[in-house]
Parts: structure tokens; C-alpha cells; sequence
């Protein structure tokens, strides 16, 4: 009798004890609901159509740094075509997707064998005592002629000649429209003219900066570049050195193209500056050893800043920053589970993993705007949400979204915490705004994930708005740092 409590009491205390483990892992440390302010999202829709063009002000200077220019969203510097917040989203929508097709053909290409050759960083410091962490520029939202892409006005030449420049952590190559132009797109302001700038220098053929791009040639020995996206998005021209300025410091011989053929989904924007992980990137030609940038919210003109060189605020939830030995370009996340709820789904932490080939894993994206999981995971993350929102009335899906709510008789809402999880238990719990988006201005929301028959699975901008995300390549770790920008 003895020995047969003694066989239950052990029983029990493995059961207790597993229990209380699947327990600890599946009820994290978070709330397990959110509240969305209805009212303010839908306020915020209708007046996104009363911002006024602002492209005109000038730099105003603040006492954190010696000049901060002033950031607007892409709204409020090329004047929009859309009536109404709805034709304005689908028009988001379709041009998100396409970036996503952009995306996933250049992963393609690369595990094909197709990819950028190695190129050493240039000494981009001048003899004035320059120092990385002098740089930084601001940041604002291109919500309305694009997939979310934000802008940062940036000096190019010598005297700097002031453009808007799209922010791209999926692209490496920089580049901006030049005269003369054969075919160029709109944008805000003038045209670049080469011949007004002293630091402007072609490429040879047989420059390192030239070797490294994906398409090159030749002609009269200077150096010919031509980048496309994938979405019928393209640019041609020469590939020369420019100084670049962002704040208060110049930074020169970066490689940069000078486009005479451009077209595609940059309207307002001059051109691109890369930031992705590749050798031509404009972090890795600046030898910067980290960067951050801060999304202000999509459709705000409110400011934020990208930085270079900055540390991670100590209390960034930070997570393992993983390469792609196929593909430098890409920043990709260790990812380990998401919870809805306080609830871990059940997804297998390699649906967030690199496999051998360099095919899967999850990357951290500023161009893409709607994250992307596989669809298995998508179905579960979704579930799970709409187990939790069975109070709210659901309305027909619009575009990619499959799950919406019509809240056109509700101030605010709870609904649950969608969370996503990193090693050593790091959680980085979402507010409801950054999922839950108005799809119009008359009540209708959306949960703002998507499906993708892709191994690739990216984490949108949609999703990061309001934080800042810093990535320290030096030591291969991305931190997340909420109400940061």
C-alpha cells in the first residue's frame, strides 16, 4: 500500500510539475486583451484627406540635434488621387501585394544561384572628424501613393540638393532620378542635375561598387546599373559616387545610381535609399555597426527619425538577427512563437526558421505594409482571433483580408493581445491598433495579417508603426522598442 501512494505521489508531482511548465510557456507575462479606440481610428481616416501640401516649409532646428528637418507623410508632399479612405487602402493593398511578389522573385533569383557578388565597405568619412552617430534624418509615412513606404528628406551632392527618399530594408541598391531625364516619374521636388554638384563621379567598369550590382554594363568605361523590383518598378542610368548629407553630417563616396529611365510606385519620392544588409547598402558603405528607425503611424505627419550607429535602448525586447547565406539583403528574425490571448498557437517554431537551402525563415521589412505569415500559420494566428472576438460582429472580407468587423456602432473595443515571441522568453505584445486597422471611414476594420504560399514570411510595417526597431549588426540582434519614435 505504501509503495502504491508512493508511485501516485510521484505521478502527481511529474503531472503538477509539466503542467505548471506548459503553463508558464502558454500564459506569458502580458495582458491577455487590448483595447482599440474605434472613434480615434475612424477620426484619424477622415482627416487624413484634410492634410495640406507642407513640402514647402523649411528645416527647423531642435535642441536634440543641432538640425532636424520636419517629416510629413508622402500625403501631405504629393497630392493624392483617392475620394475616400477605402479607395485609398485597396490602393495600399494592391501595391503591398506586388511588393510582396517583389520580394519573394528576388529570394527566388538568389536560391537559384542568381546573387550579389562581395563587396568591401568604402571609407565613406570625410577629413572633418566625421562620426556615424552624427547622421540621422526623419522619417515619415508614404502611406498614400504606395505599399506604406516611408520617406526621409536627404541632401545628395555638393551643395546638397534636399529630396524625398524612400527608406527600403528590403533593397540595397541607392539610387534617385537624375537629368537628363528620358523617362522620369513625378516627384516632389526638382529633378537632380549632376552637373550642379563638385562631388558627382562616375564608376569605372572595373570599380568594387560596380563588380557587386546584380545587373551592370558598360559604356565608355563608366559604370551602367539597372535595378527592377519585381513589381514592374525600375531604374536605369549610371552608378557614381555622391556625397549624401543627412543632418548635420555628409558622408562621401557612397555609391549611388543616377537614374535616366525610372518608373514604378515611387511617385513623390526622388528615389531609394537601400538598407537592407547587402555590401552597396547605405548602412554597410557608412561601416555603421547599427541603425534604427521609428515608423511614425501610416497615416500621420507627425516626426521620427532613422539613426545610425545608435545603441539599443536598454530596454528593447531584442531578438537574434539571422542572415541569409544566399541572399545578404534581407534582415531575418529569430522568431520562435505568437500568442493570441496569452495563448501560445500551436505552430511549430520551424515555420519561422531558414532552412538549409536558404528558403523560409521570417524577415523584418520597412517597404512591406500587411505581415505575411505561411498559411497554416496565418489560419491558426486568424482562429484563434476570431475565437476571441466572437462579440464583435463580423462583416465581408476586402482585398486580402478575410476577417472584419463592422464597428460602426462601437467607441472602442477589447479584443485580444496578439503577441510575437523571441529566445530567452522575450514577448513583444502589440497594441490593437497595429493589427486591427480601419479598412474606410464608416466603422469597418480588418485583422491585418495576410496568408502567403511563400516559405518567406515578413513582418510589415503595419506592425512595427509606433516602435522603434533598431538593428545592431555588429552583435546580430534586432530590439524592438515601443513608444519610442
Amino acid at each position: 500500500m505504501r509503495f502504491l501512494l508512493r508511485i501516485i505521489f510521484f505521478a502527481l508531482f511529474y503531472t503538477s510539475a509539466t503542467v505548471g511548465f506548459v503553463r508558464s510557456r502558454s500564459s506569458p507575462q502580458i495582458p491577455k486583451t487590448t483595447i482599440l479606440d474605434v472613434a480615434a481610428s475612424i477620426q484619424k481616416t477622415q482627416t487624413v484627406f484634410a492634410t495640406k501640401a507642407l513640402n514647402q516649409q523649411k528645416p527647423s532646428f531642435s535642441a536634440e540635434s543641432s538640425l532636424t528637418l520636419q517629416l510629413h507623410s508622402r500625403m501631405s508632399v504629393q497630392k493624392h488621387s483617392h475620394s475616400d479612405y477605402r479607395s485609398l487602402t485597396l490602393a495600399r493593398l494592391a501595391r503591398d501585394s506586388a511588393r510582396v511578389r517583389s520580394l519573394t522573385a528576388r529570394l527566388d533569383l538568389a536560391l537559384r544561384g542568381i546573387g550579389q557578388s562581395d563587396l568591401e565597405p568604402v571609407d565613406t568619412r570625410d577629413g572633418q572628424g566625421f562620426e556615424a552617430e552624427d547622421i540621422q534624418g526623419p522619417v515619415v509615412s508614404g502611406t498614400s501613393e504606395g505599399s506604406g513606404e516611408y520617406f526621409s528628406r536627404v541632401g545628395i551632392g555638393k551643395p546638397p540638393s534636399s529630396v524625398y527618399m524612400v527608406l527600403d530594408t528590403g533593397s540595397d541598391v541607392n539610387w534617385l532620378q537624375c537629368a537628363p531625364c528620358a523617362d522620369c516619374y513625378q516627384q516632389a521636388d526638382p529633378i537632380f542635375d549632376p552637373a550642379s554638384s563638385a562631388s558627382y563621379a562616375p564608376l569605372s567598369c572595373e570599380s568594387r561598387q560596380c563588380r557587386s550590382l546584380d545587373v551592370s554594363e558598360c559604356r565608355n568605361d563608366t559604370c551602367l546599373y539597372e535595378v527592377s523590383y519585381g513589381d514592374g518598378s525600375y531604374t536605369v542610368g549610371d552608378f557614381v559616387t555622391e556625397t549624401i548629407t543627412l543632418g548635420t553630417a555628409s558622408v562621401t563616396n557612397v555609391a549611388i545610381g543616377c537614374g535616366h529611365n525610372n518608373e514604378g510606385l515611387f511617385v513623390g519620392a526622388a528615389g531609394l535609399l537601400g538598407l537592407g544588409g547587402g555590401s552597396l547598402s547605405f548602412p554597410s558603405q557608412l561601416n555603421a555597426s547599427s541603425f534604427s528607425y521609428c515608423l511614425v503611424d501610416r497615416d500621420s505627419d507627425s516626426a521620427s527619425t532613422i539613426e545610425f550607429d545608435s545603441p539599443l535602448p536598454p530596454n528593447a525586447v531584442t531578438a537574434p538577427l539571422h542572415r541569409n547565406p544566399q541572399l545578404d539583403t534581407f534582415y531575418y528574425l529569430g522568431l520562435t512563437a505568437l500568442s493570441v490571448g496569452g495563448e501560445l498557437l500551436p505552430v511549430p517554431e520551424s515555420s519561422f526558421q531558414l532552412d538549409s537551402t536558404g528558403d523560409g525563415g521570417i524577415i523584418v521589412d520597412s517597404g512591406t505594409a500587411v505581415t505575411r505569415f505561411q498559411t497554416d500559420t496565418y489560419n491558426s494566428l486568424r482562429d484563434a482571433f476570431v475565437n476571441g472576438t466572437r462579440d464583435l460582429p463580423s462583416t465581408n472580407g476586402v482585398a486580402l483580408f478575410d476577417t472584419c468587423y463592422d464597428l460602426s456602432s462601437r467607441s472602442s473595443v477589447e479584443v485580444p493581445t496578439v503577441a510575437f515571441h523571441f529566445p530567452d522568453e522575450k514577448v513583444l505584445p502589440l497594441p490593437a491598433k497595429n493589427y486591427l486597422i480601419p479598412i474606410d471611414s464608416v466603422g469597418t476594420f480588418c485583422f491585418a495579417f495576410a496568408p502567403t504560399s511563400s516559405a518567406l514570411s515578413i513582418i510589415g510595417n503595419v506592425q512595427q508603426q509606433g516602435t522603434r526597431v533598431g538593428f545592431d549588426i555588429a552583435k546580430s540582434v534586432v530590439g524592438f522598442s515601443p513608444d519610442k519614435c
